[in-house]
């Protein structure tokens, strides 16, 4: 790990302008990862779980949705990193994440990024502050959760290098390990952008949130690998739960921009991924070519779905959560 007069040259550096490297940046039609992960294979013609009915009855009587409805939440950024972008280190904040999350790597930081719901890469609202960069020479995705730039000196409670080209296993870095995501999954991979609505295709599952008493308590379902404080009863969906958008949905009801959402639920489905009131996440506009406006979505484009329109995808037996992180060398 960089010590902090090196990390604090490195991002002098950074702001002076030594990099050329714009955070511009989206991913294509095509998702970020070049090989096949559980979040990139289609589910369209999965077997139900033969919970279905029941869980989604149980989610409907618990409330639905975050806010009854689902919303849709802009506030992550997808930077884009290149070779001219500071590598930088980083200081673990106290309590961070082990082993769950990476240590002694060093991060990329474009000049002009922010962290979530920020302007710069101070996390200065209390919020998650998720620091999401794309390195596509690299063939690596980088996040952090809470990252804060401190003094000249970035800080984490959890940083996590995922490599674009690998196929990980079916417990991915490890079971009842965590990620910058509750459910230890990668969230820029989630993610669905501005770009990919324009160009026609999202062609992977996308980020889904329940309120914690709205999720099963003590389990988890693939792909996720670990979940974070789920208080509800049994019969609600686990953290991983993959909840498909039913075939006869009319999504010709719905704007043009949303029935490209509509048909990515369709065909890749939404996967419970961590706790919050706002069920879907899609990047922020401030760092892409399209802007939402231009393709039409707002917050409540897709606020027409109800809890009864989506199926539950089959995922295997619950995994009892013990938060006994192992890592498997990913």
């Amino acid at each position: 790990m960089h010590s902090r007069m090196l990390a604090s040259l490195a991002l002098a550096a950074a702001a002076c302008g030594a990099s050329s490297t714009s955070p511009t940046g989206s991913p294509g039609a095509g998702g970020l990862f070049r090989a096949t992960n559980a979040w990139n294979t289609a589910v369209d013609s999965a077997a139900l779980s033969a919970s279905s009915a029941t869980m989604l009855a149980a989610l409907e009587a618990a409330g639905g949705f975050g806010g009854g409805k689902i919303q849709i939440d802009f506030s992550m950024k997808i930077l884009t990193a290149d070779a001219s972008t500071p590598m930088v280190g980083f200081t673990p904040a106290p309590g961070y994440y082990t082993p769950d999350c990476d240590t002694g790597v060093q991060f990329p930081l474009p000049a002009g990024g922010a962290v979530e719901g920020e302007t710069g890469y101070a996390c200065t609202q209390g919020g998650d502050c998720h620091l999401l960069v794309v390195h596509p020479g690299q063939g690596k995705l980088y996040e952090m959760y809470q990252a804060n730039l401190v003094g000249g000196v970035l800080e984490s409670m959890c940083t996590v290098v995922w490599d674009l080209s690998k196929s990980y296993p079916q417990n991915l870095r490890g079971d009842q390990c965590t990620s910058t995501d509750a459910a230890g999954l990668p969230v820029a991979a989630l993610l669905f952008t501005a770009d990919e609505v324009a160009a026609g295709s999202i062609d992977h599952a996308i980020r889904f949130i329940l309120p914690n008493a709205r999720m099963a308590q003590g389990v988890y379902v693939r792909p996720a690998t670990h979940a974070g404080a789920p208080s509800g009863a049994s019969d609600l969906p686990p953290y991983g739960t993959r909840l498909r958008l039913r075939s006869s949905y009319p999504i010709s009801s719905l704007s043009a921009g949303a029935q490209v959402v509509a048909r990515a639920l369709q065909k890749y489905g939404m996967i419970l991924a961590d706790g919050g009131t706002i069920a879907l996440t899609a990047a922020d506009d401030a760092f892409t070519q399209h802007k939402w406006a231009d393709v039409g979505i707002d917050s409540h484009s897709l606020g027409t779905l109800q809890v009864s329109d989506f199926e539950v995808v089959g995922a295997g037996a619950t995994i009892p959560l013990t938060y006994d992180c192992v890592r498997n060398g990913q």
